[in-house]
């Protein structure tokens, strides 16, 4: 049965398909002809084109699933406008800037920044009340800039992060919202 209708499965592939996909369309249509040989009939051309045409409408759907899938993983996450290097430089800086203030300033500015809580609902976490929590929060930017700035040695306990606050070193300011007052 193969030697006797490769050829013909072949060119109908090809005239519908390409050179470079009818060799896959082959293999594969008579791979479902072995595994279900019991169900070819006598005449075996017209069952296996009807395979071949099967296998190939497949393959398009396939590519359309993949196209789409694409396609919109494309639009949840748009590719980086700049260096990808730069991006990681910038979050590592904030993360060793983030573990050189104390706790308290951590939780304060992962709330509001992170979180995406507004001050009010940041004091009602805290348990203190928004006015507090506002002077906190402008504390806790302060002791972050000057962790960035210092190149942000990790905290030791809950006042390390003040003691970094002259060192000297070259300014890395996070751009990640967590500095800006405009929530407060």
């Amino acid at each position: 049965m193969y030697d006797d209708c490769r050829q013909r499965v072949w060119a109908y592939a090809a005239a519908r398909a390409g050179r470079q996909i009818a060799d896959e369309v082959v293999s594969e249509t008579f791979a479902v002809a072995w595994r279900r040989i019991a169900d070819v009939p006598d005449p075996p051309l017209p069952w296996l084109l009807g395979v071949a045409r099967n296998v190939l409408r497949d393959g398009y759907r396939a590519e359309a699933r993949r196209e789409a899938c694409t396609a919109e993983l494309a639009r949840w996450a748009p590719r980086p406008s700049g260096d990808i290097a730069e991006d990681v430089a910038e979050r590592l800086a904030v993360v060793r800037a983030m573990a050189a203030i104390p706790e308290a300033d951590r939780e304060i500015l992962i709330l509001v920044a992170w979180q995406g809580l507004s001050p009010r609902e940041a004091a009602r976490v805290v348990g203190c009340s928004p006015a507090a929590l506002r002077v906190r929060l402008h504390r806790a930017r302060k002791r972050l800039l000057r962790a960035a700035d210092a190149g942000a040695e990790p905290a030791a306990g809950p006042a390390a992060g003040q003691a970094a606050a002259d060192a000297g070193g070259r300014p890395v300011r996070p751009q990640m919202g967590i500095v800006s007052e405009e929530r407060a």
